[in-house]
């Protein structure tokens, strides 16, 4: 089974010029025009629509246009961020990994699936995504997902001969295939053309902000209602009445609250692309947040995926490897004999797998799979050719076997050996069936260890043929035989215990001789792996050092502090994973006795069937479950799930989707993960490390905090625009109105906007990983009652102070008759400024909800401190420019109303202090507040 070739770097040029890159044509986006317009049209823009519309019909000009200008800046701002979002994922998804094995130039690399050309050989794996349209020149028990394209939800096998679709899965077995036809010619493209996207459902997220602003929205266009009835009662004319009503209307709006919430998960995923955690989608940002169990891989994302074949244990002895990386060139120790033993399963090992090691800039690298790139380096070392023995045929790795197996040449099995067959023919020499694979399954299929093997023939490979034939079924065969069989497991099963108690990931490697008719059938591809695959000779172990990740200890810490638990869940040995959730401080030393099935230590096939005696089983911390299968991971997330959990599970390979569909977070590998799993996956981890599901996890909770804090800012500052309007309602019209419509939309469009949008942009707090996660509403009883129990009610008793000042000043007492115009408007310019510096105060207050605005570095949000200069910059515009202040009907204060508008500053933050102080007294408080910045 010879690879071909490939093209040469010349043709691959040509070719490229010729047919362009390999990726499906860009989906037509709406038109601008239209995304503006429906910004322009949505629930609230109607309703203003409407309300300006009724003001230019009453007489109002300056109304009118006032809330179209309202509907417009928001329509625009809300359209704009929309843009940048749609520009920041798609960069995003620009990082996303998509590389694949070809052959050019005769040998095996790595390209990125964009640059395929017609004619490129490439080589496929389970897991692997069919990179362009292409018919298979080999294939190994292969199977393929086309539910994408055809709805069957059951893999369709393929052979040798059949074609598939660029954009299908390889769900089972190996396969070498040659592109036909990439980019816009293939088969996905043109049912792309045919197609439109499907709008996704909405997230929990995205429903929760709309009950949010549903809710506002019902209570303003009510409470609008009924000041225009009261205003109507009390003797007012119906334009007085209606102006009432819309101020009202329109005080109590959300107008930014959608757009700044995009902006602040948007914020959170391009810091979370900087520390290489690509979120799929928005939302998942926030649900992140909310994490209470991690449910993770080891191999990869626990461990650096840098595997090293560290020591080689056969019957002859055992022989220990020194090298660096995957470099051909190592110190070898060990007796004669297990050198050449060990050689020989190298080789053997090397043959039954697809990765290799290349040079690249003077380093050594792995192509392909790290473990079968560290067999093809311990060929290399132990002797064996660069391009390794030629399989006549091959059986791929699956799930269900464990194990994979190739048919060499009898002579292709030492070191320095190459296949000599002619193309087509079997060789002189008995060929010879290799098998790797977990070690307690090569056990059960093994009748020896090869320990007495002659150079004329082994004793054990005569026994295979008499277990073939029947001999020692039904417990035949001497009892000296029966001796053997039992030492030979033991002295293997002592030699595996040992390597994982180290912490090494075994592979076990075994062989048999076979027949010219089996090897035959095998040839043409006839023959059954399960019948091949019996009566082995257990040929040796393989201890594959893999070291934990330097940041992984550190990040376990984190994570319970924060009040996450965390399960390693892994198909290696009980003993391999015990041994290095030891040493990442994931378990103690004195827990995982796997061999009782007690501790902290479990096994797949001990799992509980049902699901709530398994999620108690499981809801501890550190707990390790081995040799688990993916369907065993579905049921493990169910079954945390049924006890209240947010799972976050990781996963990398072609069988892990639905368990990272099930999660509440999916993580995927974006190095050495399965397309099938990325696809899956709401988290794709860009350097596969557990470590940056913690980063995520901690920008998740930024996230949800930010969201809390503007939702806190906004309602306060709906609580000092409404206020005056009740006054006036409550005073029959005989206390002065503080605040004018037009007042309240510059309030809302104009020095609101920028700080809120600041506070969405928060970064996170050191201490938010020092506290359990919430499991709250965003609005609650605690926003609220801080919203109108405190913030709001402290702003406006500095508003309305500020505003009955002016007017006690001016000549006015309660009862008499309005002053002239210009203190009534000298009066307003106090309230509004009150307002003003208020939510100044305010938004340093909201940055923490746990600690006064002063234990806070004031500089930690660049964006915030140029907001406030913005803020009082507008605030000084809106005051002395004659033109805009007369437009708002107001005026610049005087001394003493600038003064009480300037106390609002003290009065918000110690009033905000006060409220924190006392909540953390009488223990309503966080049990572990968050942090400041520094």
């Amino acid at each position: 089974m010879t690879l071909p070739e490939g093209l040469d770097s010349g043709q691959v040029e040509e070719l490229s010029e010729r047919f362009g890159p390999n990726s499906l044509p860009r989906e037509r986006p709406r038109p601008w025009w239209l995304r503006l317009a429906a910004e322009l049209g949505h629930f609230f823009a109607l309703m203003l629509w409407a309300a300006s519309a009724l003001a230019f019909i009453a007489g109002m000009p300056e109304l009118g246009w006032a809330i179209a200008a309202v509907v417009v800046v928001n329509g625009l701002f809300a359209f704009f961020q929309e843009a940048r979002a749609e520009r920041a994922s798609a960069k995003l998804r620009e990082l996303l990994p998509s590389n694949v094995q070809v052959r050019r130039d005769g040998r095996t690399t790595v390209v990125g699936a964009v640059d395929l050309v017609p004619g490129d050989v490439v080589l496929l794996t389970a897991g692997d995504r069919v990179p362009a349209d292409l018919d298979f020149l080999q294939a190994s028990g292969v199977s393929i997902d086309e539910s994408m394209l055809t709805g069957e939800s059951l893999p369709v096998p393929r052979g040798a001969g059949d074609a598939a679709s660029g954009g299908t899965f390889v769900a089972v077995g190996d396969a070498v295939g040659r592109v036909t036809a990439t980019g816009s010619a293939t088969r996905l493209a043109e049912i792309a053309r045919l197609t439109t996207r499907a709008v996704p459902p909405p997230s929990p997220l995205d429903l929760e902000l709309k009950r949010i602003v549903k809710i506002i929205a019902i209570v303003a266009v009510t409470v609008g209602a009924v000041f225009f009835l009261v205003s109507l009662l009390i003797g007012n004319p119906l334009t007085g009445a209606f102006l009432f009503a819309i101020g009202v209307t329109v005080a109590l709006v959300p107008e930014g609250l959608l757009p700044t919430v995009t902006l602040s998960l948007a914020m959170g995923a391009q810091r979370m692309s900087r520390r290489h955690a690509l979120v799929r989608n928005l939302e998942a940002v926030e649900t992140l947040g909310s994490t209470t169990f991690i449910c993770t891989d080891k191999t990869g994302t626990l461990t650096q995926n840098r595997m090293s074949a560290v020591e080689v244990w056969t019957p002859a002895g055992s022989v220990t490897i020194e090298g660096r990386g995957y470099a051909p060139e190592a110190a070898l120790d060990g007796p004669p004999e297990a050198l050449v033993a060990a050689a020989q399963l190298a080789t053997g090992a090397h043959a039954a797998s697809q990765g290799d090691i290349e040079e690249h800039d003077g380093e050594w690298r792995a192509v392909g799979d790290p473990m079968e790139a560290a067999l093809a380096a311990l060929d290399r070392r132990l002797g064996g050719a660069a391009e390794g023995p030629i399989p006549l045929a091959s059986f791929a790795f699956d799930g269900e076997r464990k194990r994979q197996s190739v048919v060499l040449d009898g002579d292709s099995s030492g070191p320095g050996a190459e296949a000599q067959q002619v193309p087509g023919t079997l060789p002189a020499t008995p060929p010879e069936l290799w098998v790797k694979g977990a070690p307690e399954v090569l056990f059960d299929l093994c009748l020896g260890d090869g320990a007495r093997t002659t150079p004329g023939g082994t004793q054990a490979s005569a026994r295979s043929a008499g277990h073939r034939a029947g001999v020692f079924e039904d417990g035949g065969g001497s009892a000296g035989d029966r001796r053997e069989d039992d030492a030979w497991r033991t002295r293997a099963g002592a030699a595996l215990e040992e390597l994982a108690a180290r912490g090494l990931r075994v592979l076990a490697v075994a062989s048999r001789s076979l027949a010219p008719a089996e090897a035959e059938a095998a040839a043409r591809g006839e023959a059954s792996a399960v019948v091949l695959e019996q009566g082995l000779v257990l040929r040796g172990l393989i201890g594959l050092h893999d070291p934990p990740r330097p940041a992984v200890a550190g990040a376990i810490r984190q994570a319970r502090e924060a009040g996450i638990r965390i399960a390693m869940v892994t198909g290696d040995h009980p003993a391999t994973a015990a041994a290095i959730a030891r040493e990442i401080g994931l378990i103690d030393h004195n827990s995982g006795d796997h061999k009782s099935g007690s501790g902290a230590v479990l096994e797949g096939t001990s799992l509980p069937e049902d699901l709530q005696v398994l999620g108690a089983l499981l809801d501890r911390d550190g707990v390790v479950i081995s040799r688990v299968t993916p369907e065993q991971k579905l049921r493990v997330a169910h079954a945390l799930q049924g006890r209240g959990h947010c799972v976050a599970m990781t996963g990398d390979g072609v069988n892990d989707g639905p368990a990272l569909e099930a999660a509440d977070i999916g993580v995927a590998m974006g190095r050495s993960g399965t397309d099938v799993a990325r696809n899956a996956a709401d988290l794709v981890l860009l350097d596969d490390d557990f470590a940056t599901i913690i980063v995520a996890v901690e920008q998740g909770r930024a996230t949800y905090a930010n969201i809390r804090r503007f939702l806190t800012y906004h309602l306060t500052d709906n609580v000092a625009e409404l206020t005056p309007f009740v006054v006036w309602a409550l005073s029959a019209g005989h206390f002065p109105l503080a605040l004018g419509v037009l007042q309240i939309l510059f309030l809302d469009i104009g020095t609101d906007l920028l700080p809120a949008l600041a506070l969405g942009g928060e970064r996170p707090s050191l201490g938010v990983l020092k506290r359990p996660p919430e499991r709250r509403h965003l609005m609650d009883g605690s926003l609220m009652f801080r919203v109108f129990a405190v913030l709001g009610p402290v702003e406006v008793v500095f508003e309305m102070t500020a505003f009955a000042v002016v007017l006690w000043l001016g000549g006015w007492r309660p009862g008499g008759d309005l002053p002239s115009a210009g203190v009534v408007a000298a009066a307003s310019g106090a309230a509004f400024t009150a307002v003003v510096l208020g939510q100044l105060a305010n938004a340093y207050a909201c940055r923490s909800a746990s600690w006064p605005a002063w234990r806070l570095s004031w500089g930690s949000n660049r964006m915030l401190l140029w907001a406030i200069v913005v803020e009082l910059g507008l605030l000084a515009l809106f005051l002395f420019v004659g033109p805009v202040a007369r437009l708002l009907g107001q005026g610049p204060p005087p001394l003493e109303g600038f003064v009480l508008a300037a106390l609002a500053i003290p009065g918000v933050v110690i009033g905000d202090a006060l409220h924190k102080a006392l909540r953390h007294r009488l223990g309503r408080g966080r049990t572990h507040p968050v942090l400041p910045h520094h």
